[in-house]
């Protein structure tokens, strides 16, 4: 048997380029090989796929069919998916990717949260925008005047902002950086981190390299951001340039355990808000 044939093989299901830049960088500089791993995204991320039902989304649905072993999203999203999902799924970890989401409008009338009272703010179901969103609002805003309008994807909801069907949007890069570039102005942000998600039929010693060569690439990456940013632009690469977006909206530091403490104060959370039912607990979602 070959060498390349005796590798563990992992497929990545796709995210946007933001969070999935520690991966690109990774396979840029053979870190995975190094670590004795045959690593490939499952498909090219497509920014125009959008959905109202999450599995229909191309990660989710490319992990649901078996087409790929692991993909990141946001932590709520993580544990969500692995309740819901039909394939059995766990959270190894928190990614490296720790970005903001941000609330942008060009509406001068809309400054601080406040002004968004029964404001209806785009966002993607149950993925990062919708998450932070609350957690954001709900310290500036009772809970029954926060308004959000599912608008899908990252750019389905940059388009809706320009179009003027929405006054406000939730968005991360480099649809920030655009925006900002276009006019537009920041009400807030607020910076979160990412769950992997993994079949529970990878090795744990697959992980754990997979988990060594991500962060070896988030080390590049924050030594040499500049280095990188065409990967983040090249959903709206036709619109901004690498070196117009924005140093300070996304770093990356090495992964993190989910700890039980964190999982049972972000899964009473999500309880809260009527997010999950809380049928399961940490050891069922938790690799």
């Amino acid at each position: 048997m070959s060498e390349t044939a005796s590798r563990p093989v992992l497929r990545i299901a796709p995210n946007s380029p933001v969070f999935d830049l520690p991966i690109h960088v990774a396979l840029e500089h053979g870190l995975f090989e190094k670590e004795g791993l045959d690593v490939a995204f499952a498909g090219a991320y497509d920014a125009n796929i959008s959905s109202d039902d999450a599995f229909v989304r191309q990660k989710e649905a490319l992990f649901e069919s078996g087409g790929a072993s692991a993909y990141n999203l946001c932590e709520w999203a993580g544990f969500d998916r692995s309740e819901r999902g039909r394939r059995r799924s766990v959270v190894a970890s928190l990614r490296p990717a720790v970005a903001a989401q941000a609330l942008v409008t060009f509406d001068s009338a809309l400054r601080e949260p406040r002004d968004l009272v029964k404001v209806p703010v785009a966002i993607n179901d149950r993925t990062g925008s919708h998450y932070t969103a609350l957690q954001f609002l709900e310290g500036a805003l009772e809970r029954d005047e926060i308004v959000l309008t599912h608008e899908g994807s990252p750019l389905a909801r940059y388009e809706a902002l320009k179009s003027g069907k929405v006054r406000v949007a939730m968005v991360m890069e480099p649809y920030i950086s655009l925006l900002l570039k276009e006019g537009a102005h920041l009400i807030g942000t607020i910076f979160y981190r990412g769950s992997q998600v993994i079949s529970p039929d990878l090795p744990p010693e697959a992980v754990a390299a997979y988990t060594r060569a991500v962060d070896e690439a988030a080390a590049l990456i924050t030594a040499d951001f500049a280095r990188y940013k065409h990967y983040i632009v090249q959903p709206v690469k036709d619109r901004l340039k690498p070196e117009e977006l924005a140093d300070h909206f996304v770093h990356y530091a090495p992964s993190r355990p989910v700890d039980a403490e964190r999982f049972n104060h972000t899964y009473a959370w999500m309880k809260s808000w009527g997010l999950t039912e809380g049928r399961n607990d940490y050891a069922t979602l938790v690799a």
